[in-house]
């Protein structure tokens, strides 16, 4: 069930992104940004703020603790897949592409809309940190609980997430898609380690450590 749980999740992932890479084809970083952002409202922006609040990196850090509470096994495909791919977007943002994002070239993009009161961030565009996050947070749980609908809908959850940073102008439509690729590529190799390679077979990881601990003070 996990095999086909991730693949739905990929699938759904690749489907949503085709359309955002035809339009940034066809029409540029640009004005493909500005009509992405055609449409704003009140209720809008308190929804994607609070969409991108959910990408930001002590919510995957919850996520893997609360995994504990099942085993070793689910809180390591959280903490790895969020983790690894974290340190490969920073690295990749800051020591590689150090690209500016969108409140950089407001001038270039007329009639633009924007939150009000939001601090844009002007440096480090490529890739997106809180896509990355996205989606390797909704891959993790896709995996864990390994229910096809379910991993369907995670796909649909960390595309707005991601989106949300393009409707807010800190990125630019191109950072996001690669925040989302390197987010499932690293989550599905930790699915392999985890699940099918080496540390598959390894019954420790399947045990909880908060049981254990219970169990212990429950003797004494």
């Amino acid at each position: 069930m996990r095999d086909k749980s991730l693949r739905y999740f990929l699938l759904v992932s690749v489907v949503l992104a085709m359309p955002a890479m035809a339009g940034l084809w066809q029409m540029g970083r640009f004005h493909f940004h500005v009509a992405m952002n055609s449409w704003h409202s009140a209720l809008l922006d308190g929804t994607f703020l609070v969409l991108t609040t959910m990408a930001n990196g002590w919510v995957a850090v919850a996520a893997a603790l609360l995994l504990l509470l099942a085993n070793w096994r689910a809180a390591l495909m959280m903490g790895l897949s969020t983790g690894l791919s974290a340190l490969l977007t920073q690295f990749l943002k800051r020591a590689v592409f150090d690209l500016d994002r969108p409140s950089m070239f407001l001038g270039q993009m007329p009639g633009l809309q924007l939150v009000s009161g939001l601090d844009l961030h002007q440096h480090f565009s490529f890739p997106s940190g809180h896509a990355t996050a996205a989606y390797s947070m909704c891959a993790a749980v896709a995996v864990v609980i390994g229910r096809r609908p379910l991993a369907m809908a995670l796909a649909v959850l960390a595309a707005l997430m991601a989106f949300s940073r393009v409707y807010l102008s800190q990125h630019f439509t191109e950072d996001i898609l690669a925040g989302a690729a390197i987010g499932c590529t690293v989550s599905a190799g930790v699915y392999y380690l985890l699940y099918k390679g080496p540390l598959a077979a390894n019954k420790g990881l399947d045990r909880s450590p908060v049981r254990r601990i219970r169990t212990s003070s429950g003797r004494q």
